[in-house]
């Protein structure tokens, strides 16, 4: 201990923070999730009552839910293979490839701030850029796409997509371990681009593909700044954008039910946790490692 001492001093504040602001929070929500809370008065303990109208008498949990699932599917794989498709082209060995990996990495930092959901809600308005170049190069007169619950959710999806960079520049690390001689060798063997791309590409960047679909699913999961800003905190219209995230903060915050809110965090832990697990378990029959 005494010479381990200096090793834990340092360690002390990430001690603090994990028990004083990660576990032990987690464990108190989690006993919030069985009561009745409304931050005013003590909690009053009700047992497992928020979780059965969860499951039995809740609309807008199923509505939430599906329009979170919706979500996770359309932008992560898009996001992933738009993502792959630009780390390709930077691969090829560009000129300047810093300053490239820097502004195709800006979005992925600026995405899930508010400015850039209002910027977001500007160029997506009845009148905003996109319907304005939409009229003017092709004479086409756009909808609202914020306002209207057949485009809301698909704005918010293109938004996810333009946050390439942070899974891009994975991938170029990725390509950049691929062993050269292994596509030289194909090329004399007369294999063409697609080939080697399905044939070699693919499977030695499968530990990449699988670590960046898991951190981009569990982050779409989380999502929230852009649908609570785009639709000002409503997840309209006619609930096209309720995150399940969103839903949650209603709850929590609008409505003063902390109990319920506590219990609908801790579902989401559940099921990013069952993801999380199905992926790895999964793992084994696509993804290759050198050994």
């Amino acid at each position: 201990m005494a010479r381990n001492a200096p090793g834990y001093l340092f360690l002390l504040p990430w001690f603090i923070g994990f028990f004083g602001l990660t576990l032990g929070p987690a464990i108190v929500s989690l006993y919030l999730s069985f009561t009745n809370y409304n931050l005013l008065e003590a909690p009053d303990f009700v047992g497992i009552a928020n979780y059965v109208r969860i499951a039995t008498d809740d609309e807008k949990f199923m509505s939430s839910m599906r329009v979170t699932l919706f979500y996770v599917l359309c932008s992560v794989p898009l996001k992933l293979t738009f993502a792959l498709m630009v780390a390709l082209l930077l691969n090829r060995g560009l000129r300047g490839l810093p300053v490239y990996r820097a502004i195709f990495y800006l979005p992925s930092l600026l995405g899930s701030s508010v400015a850039i959901a209002v910027l977001w809600r500007q160029l997506f308005d009845g009148d905003g850029v996109v319907n304005v170049l939409l009229w003017n190069l092709f004479g086409i007169e756009g909808p609202s796409w914020i306002s209207n619950p057949d485009y809301s959710l698909y704005t918010l999806v293109v938004l996810a997509i333009w946050q390439f960079g942070s899974p891009m520049i994975i991938f170029l690390a990725g390509l950049r371990q691929i062993p050269v001689d292994m596509y030289e060798a194909a090329s004399l063997d007369g294999a063409s681009k697609v080939r080697m791309f399905f044939k070699i590409t693919l499977p030695l960047l499968t530990p990449v593909i699988f670590f960046n679909g898991v951190v981009q699913t569990i982050d779409a999961f989380k999502a929230f700044t852009p649908a609570y800003v785009i639709s000002s905190g409503t997840g309209g219209p006619i609930d096209s954008t309720l995150f399940y995230t969103l839903y949650l903060y209603q709850e929590a915050f609008g409505y003063f039910r902390m109990g319920y809110a506590a219990a609908l965090a801790w579902i989401l832990v559940i099921i990013i946790a069952l993801f999380t697990a199905f992926s790895f378990l999964s793992s084994r029959y696509w993804v290759h490692y050198d050994d």
